[in-house]
């Protein structure tokens, strides 16, 4: 059996890989942009521009892969209020290009199309935590485009017998995950000013939104078992099942500090609209695959802080050497 990653080279590739080798037993392919460099040897590893069709019709038919996993994203938020067209260019048409792709293979492989609990949007109260059926309401740029990836994908099953398989990720993190993102961000400062290299204050947005986070690697093996015993056609929530402020987020991060930090509001950081809480319920989840989250919060900020923490020494190194 065989696995294609399609845009495995970012933050939950290397997660994802791991989790399809030790729970699907399969032979691997990933995709990787043509301008990035080939970052695992224990794989196939394929140049792809998803934005080329004939590109992706000639990977997909090169593989012929029994499942595969979408990934590939423009998945910033702030990025995406910055470049919405490059946004829309990646998320839609490059979206696209790969269902139309999957249509023209022979065999009909299991697929997982990787969307966000963005696309809610702003909901009501009662509505709370979020059932899939729940109607979206996107509130920025990037859950636009994966409302839209979405309703193509579920429109491409019933029309051409697909099996594919849409899952809404809540948030997710873990160690290496890019600055960007709002815990790996607090991380990170938080480890430079441990190392010296910032004043002992953490810049932050938005504290009182309220976020459902999952450890990466719980979020991955949700997705093997998702491909697996998912129902094609359906989308299916993927989270903790449990929100929580910014505000505590950061006061975890703080409390495991070993310097004394101070917060400061930073206007650059506010979003022009932000949903006030985003909270999954995954009662679908675990009826169609027994899924559950095992790793604690605190264990993935202790680890993110570690990761920081070799980063910014490396960083500290190379400073006092230059």
């Amino acid at each position: 059996m065989k696995a294609l990653v399609v845009g495995a080279s970012g933050f939950v590739g290397d997660y994802l890989i791991d989790a399809i080798k030790e729970d699907m037993l399969c032979e691997v392919y990933a995709t990787k942009l043509p301008q990035h460099k080939a970052w695992r040897d224990d794989i196939d590893v394929l140049d792809l521009n998803i934005l080329d069709a004939q590109q992706v019709r000639d990977c997909l038919h090169q593989v012929e892969p029994d499942y595969i996993f979408y990934l590939a994203a423009q998945s910033s938020i702030a990025k995406s209020w910055a470049d919405p067209p490059q946004t829309v260019q990646v998320n839609v048409q490059g979206s696209l290009n790969v269902l139309d792709g999957i249509r023209t293979l022979r065999n009909s492989p299991r697929v997982l199309i990787v969307g966000s609990g963005e696309e809610y949007g702003a909901i009501p109260p009662e509505a709370v935590p979020i059932r899939e059926e729940t109607l979206l309401n996107p509130q920025n740029i990037y859950a636009a485009t994966k409302a839209c990836q979405n309703m193509m994908a579920s429109i491409y099953a019933a029309a051409y017998g697909l099996q594919l398989i849409m899952v809404r990720a809540f948030n997710h993190m873990g160690p290496g995950q890019l600055d960007i993102f709002v815990i790996s961000d607090f991380c990170h400062q938080a480890a430079r000013i441990e190392a010296g290299l910032q004043e002992p204050v953490i810049r932050v947005g938005n504290l009182q939104a309220r976020r459902d986070f999952t450890d990466v690697r719980d979020v991955v093996r949700a997705y093997t078992r998702l491909i697996q015993f998912g129902r094609a056609g359906e989308t299916y929530n993927v989270g903790s099942g449990h929100a929580i402020t910014i505000r505590s987020a950061l006061d975890t991060i703080i409390q495991k500090s070993k310097k004394q930090i101070s917060v400061f509001v930073d206007p650059k950081k506010l979003r022009p609209i932000d949903v006030p809480v985003i909270e999954a319920d995954i009662s679908k989840l675990y009826a169609a695959t027994g899924w559950q989250p095992r790793i604690p919060f605190e264990q993935t900020i202790e680890e993110m802080l570690d990761f920081w923490r070799k980063q910014c020494a490396e960083e500290k190194t190379e400073c006092v050497h230059s």
